[in-house]
């Protein structure tokens, strides 16, 4: 009788929860939707392994990183322009068997989606040790070619004078771009460059290896590229909020959190608006989408009808570490829904 007097309660309240049952199962298909799709636009079996004290370490302190996040806008306003994505390459130490060969020198690998076309810019950025007094600074760039028998070859591809205070380090930015575009012409598995500082007294200022208390402080590549614009289709369509008793297709607002996840190596954002669809293509709000309905009268055998699907979406800006433990910041497609129709 109890179980009985449950049924009812159930069947009476049926139709009251029914469309918030499933807006709500459309909201869990949106998020799970959207895992799936970033790692699959960022070619990752699964999410990197990297933990909130390893992107504290890995994460350098430097003007252009500081700047994103300081000025980080989420959002793509427009994407039918040719827009752009900075890739940040941190500098790796060569092995100690051939720390003979290279003393100074940092060895860096070269995301494949940088090519000598689409190069905009390219900025190698090292950090000076503080001097004890107001000195003048020699910084030194030269790039290592492979020679013969394993062999390297310097190749000096810049020479800065640089003055600076005392007490204070700072950091210096270099134009590689031509050298970048020379790497990626004859190519090959890793590129390296020495770098040297030296003040009046011959001492070396520049910071090459991340010693105790300079986490963070190691040279790196910036580099920004240039992307193919892509049109989008223009749509109109709904919009509701969890509150709203309508029963359409109608867009809600979802606000996607990776903390949640438990994805600490998307460094930003943490959290982005990014909206789901859901209600009821019925026959007689058809006649708004009469490409749908037609497409449904020719197939007898779709027998559920057209969908509550995004027309419309566009892409947000993400900064993130990829697979390399590479700083990436680039657009990722289709992450906001813009507009929702059915389909």
């Amino acid at each position: 009788m109890e179980m009985n007097q449950t049924s009812k309660l159930l069947a009476e309240s049926g139709e009251q929860c029914s469309a918030c049952d499933f807006r709500e199962h459309s909201k869990q298909m949106r998020l799970h939707s959207i895992k799936s799709q970033i790692l699959s636009i960022l070619r990752l079996e699964q999410a990197p392994n990297i933990s909130r004290d390893m992107i504290r370490q890995l994460l350098p302190k430097a003007p252009p990183l500081t700047q994103l996040l300081d000025q980080y806008d989420p959002r793509v306003e427009d994407e039918d322009h040719a827009t752009t994505e900075t890739i940040i390459t941190m500098a790796t130490k060569p092995n100690p068997i051939a720390q003979d060969e290279l003393s100074s020198c940092c060895l860096f690998s070269l995301s494949p989606k940088i090519q000598p076309k689409n190069i905009l810019r390219a900025q190698l950025w090292v950090h000076l040790r503080p001097a004890d007094v107001v000195t003048t600074v020699f910084l030194q760039i030269s790039r290592l070619k492979p020679g013969k028998e394993g062999n390297n070859t310097r190749v000096r591809v810049r020479s800065l004078k640089i003055d600076t205070d005392a007490g204070a380090g700072s950091w210096q930015s270099i134009d590689i771009k031509s050298v970048l575009q020379a790497w990626l012409r004859q190519p090959e598995t890793k590129y390296g460059i020495e770098i040297n500082a030296y003040d009046s007294k011959g001492e070396d200022l520049a910071v090459t290896s991340a010693e105790p208390g300079e986490e963070g402080l190691q040279p790196f590549i910036e580099v920004k590229i240039l992307d193919s614009p892509k049109r989008s289709r223009r749509d109109s369509g709904l919009n509701c909020d969890e509150e709203s008793a309508e029963t359409r297709c109608c867009r809600y607002p979802l606000t996607v959190d990776f903390e949640e996840f438990g994805w600490d190596w998307i460094i930003a954002p943490k959290r982005y608006r990014a909206n789901y669809c859901s209600g009821e293509c019925e026959f007689m709000h058809l006649q708004q989408y009469p490409h749908a309905h037609l497409v449904n009268k020719a197939n007898p055998r779709g027998t559920a009808g057209p969908c509550c699907t995004p027309t419309k979406m566009s892409p947000i800006n993400m900064l993130y570490f990829n697979r390399k433990e590479q700083i990436i910041y680039g657009k990722i497609p289709s992450m906001v829904v813009d507009h929702c129709g059915c389909s």
